[in-house]
């Protein structure tokens, strides 16, 4: 996670709401209620493609209805290992990126698209 975007999502916990409320809130609830910060949202904007990534992961685990440690034991890794994938704290390599979605049941595709040059 970019470490402006941390930032503001921890000014964001600070501000009344505990982690264990918003451990307990659905992913888009989470990302509609941090939207409404327009600092944050410039910052989302920004690193979109990444978070989009992280999205991602984290809907393919809760589709497969697996907690991150369920996910670890099928991926050989640690719960942290887990939790700093999908917490944008780490780069995945292109194999941890395919074991995860294996242990998904889900297939990872890569697509290069060309920009508006």
């Amino acid at each position: 996670m970019d470490c402006r975007i941390h930032a503001v999502y921890t000014d964001r916990l600070q501000m009344g709401a505990d982690e264990e409320s918003y451990a307990m809130t659905k992913l888009k609830d989470l990302k509609d209620r941090f939207m409404q910060d327009p600092e944050f949202r410039e910052e989302y904007a920004r690193v979109d493609e990444e978070y989009a990534l992280i999205e991602a992961l984290v809907r393919a685990r809760t589709a497969a209805n697996l907690t991150q440690a369920e996910l670890a034991r099928r991926i050989w890794t640690t719960q942290s290992a887990v939790a700093r994938l999908e917490g944008g704290r780490v780069s995945p390599s292109f194999s941890t990126l395919r074991r995860y979605a294996e242990a998904t049941g889900t297939r990872l595709t890569v697509e290069l698209v060309r920009t508006g040059d």
